[in-house]
């Protein structure tokens, strides 16, 4: 399967937790930290969640 690297670009800081432990299940904690994941659709179920908090990169 394709990899799908994921950048968190804004801070989780007041956001709901349902957020902040999607985040969490991504391996992102602070700004700038970078993930790579197979791509899957629970994997783009949860970028969607967050994606006003993320950019997926490649």
């Amino acid at each position: 399967m394709a990899k799908i690297t994921i950048k968190q670009v804004k801070s989780r800081n007041n956001r709901p937790m349902d957020q902040k432990r999607t985040l969490e299940a991504l391996g992102l904690g602070r700004i700038g930290s970078v993930s790579e994941h197979e791509d899957t659709p629970s994997l783009r179920g949860m970028i969607n969640k967050v994606s006003h908090l993320v950019e997926i990169i490649g």
